[in-house]
């Protein structure tokens, strides 16, 4: 089914800018077609929550404390999907998780951290 592989995370100023992508390695173009995508985030002392979705026709979904500010997207070609986050917020610190999902099962990448602060 292939590793979810993420990257782009860092240390951003509160109001600029990151790019989160995460690819499906060694996964083959008709199975990852099958997942719904997504990202979730966990800060500290917290739960892990959804961030945003993407389907495989490019239908989202998103969080109402992101909406307007991050933008998930979908290249099913390299099998790969991203989360734009603008306008970062110190409360968007969290390690973020790659996600892909058929029927209940949610399987997770490894998780990259994210860190807003001047």
């Amino acid at each position: 089914q292939g590793q979810l592989v993420e990257s782009g995370g860092g240390l951003v100023q509160p109001g600029g800018s990151l790019r989160l992508s995460c690819k499906m390695s060694r996964a083959i173009l008709s199975v990852f077609n099958q997942y719904l995508m997504g990202w979730y985030r966990q800060a500290p002392g917290l739960q892990r929550e959804l961030v945003a979705t993407v389907t495989s026709g490019h239908s989202t979904d998103y969080a109402d404390s992101v909406k307007g500010r991050f933008t998930i997207s979908r290249d099913n070609s390299r099998k790969t999907i991203y989360l734009q986050m603008n306008s970062l917020k110190p409360e968007d610190t969290a390690v973020y998780y790659c996600s892909r999902q058929v029927g209940s099962q949610i399987d997770w990448g490894q998780g990259i951290q994210v860190t807003v602060s001047s």
